[in-house]
């Protein structure tokens, strides 16, 4: 494999230049413009922050590179995926609240939000790339959809991967619920029987029959389970739970894996900044 060229510059700024005229200077001279944006839709990949957390980056650097695929004429959108875990953005409706309220709205950025798997994190691209850990990616559709990719991202610890950069970034942000899954643990959730309230939400969803209800609360058959991770979107309570057992090393496999789905056969560019670096993930 071919090393990728890499182009840095420091967070030092003058009078004459701001550090966003700096972004576009280093985009440019990277080589942004050698891709033919004419007309094509690019995916801006980007996270947006949870709600109350301060370290995710600031929408005006998103502006810069939307604002430089449209003077290529290109048709940009920003995206991301659902979270596996509960918070501000589980679902595309509060994902998106969420977005605008950290100031990536349209008026701000200068482009859409589209969260590329749907609104319960079910909207996925099966992507086959038959490689050592992944025979089947699960992405977010929108991400598929893309003409082009584009990664924005904020370089930071992390719990588990030790850093969190592009990789990160491309391989579990992209990932549906099920892909998040399968790179995040073995693909079987399970109940957390004190938070259950055996409404049966889970086992209507389920196309194999696996969450089964006993003595008012349900739980999940793994014999029959497939990971598909839907469950998990259509709990009222929060009670369905991904099991963290794949070990570190698998888990970076993985990411990597599901970076090569993402980027393969189409045109991409990388950005990633070192700036408000948080111990862990954002």
């Amino acid at each position: 494999m071919v090393r990728s060229k890499v182009y840095f510059t420091d967070f030092h700024a003058k009078p004459s230049e701001t550090l966003l005229q700096k972004l576009h200077r280093l985009m440019k001279s990277a080589g942004f413009e050698q891709i033919d944006f004419a007309d094509k839709f690019t995916a801006i990949k980007l996270h947006f922050g949870e709600l109350g957390n301060l370290a995710f980056l600031r929408p005006n650097y998103a502006r810069v590179v939307a604002d430089y695929v449209k003077e290529l004429d290109g048709r940009p959108f920003l995206t991301d995926c659902n979270t596996l875990y509960v918070g501000s953005r589980k679902n595309a409706l509060e994902h998106m609240e969420t977005a605008y309220l950290n100031g990536f709205s349209p008026l701000q950025t200068g482009c859409h939000v589209i969260i590329a798997d749907g609104l319960k994190g079910t909207d996925e691209a099966l992507v086959p790339i038959n490689l050592e850990y992944v025979k089947e990616a699960k992405i977010g559709r929108a991400v598929m959809d893309a003409d082009i990719f584009i990664s924005l991202s904020h370089f930071k610890g992390h719990e588990e991967a030790g850093f969190g950069g592009a990789l990160k970034n491309i391989g579990m942000g992209c990932g549906s619920r099920a892909g998040k899954m399968e790179q995040h643990c073995d693909g079987k959730p399970f109940v957390h029987q004190e938070d259950c309230v055996g409404c049966g939400a889970c086992k209507k969803i389920c196309a194999h029959d696996a969450p089964l209800i006993h003595n008012g609360k349900a739980y999940i058959d793994h014999d029959r389970c497939v990971g598909c991770g839907r469950c998990l979107a259509v709990c009222p309570k929060d009670a369905v739970k991904p099991s963290y057992q794949d070990s570190v090393k698998l888990l970076n496999y993985k990411i990597a894996e599901y970076s090569y789905a993402v980027l393969k056969d189409r045109p991409s560019f990388h950005i990633s900044l070192i700036c408000d670096v948080s111990p862990f993930c954002d």
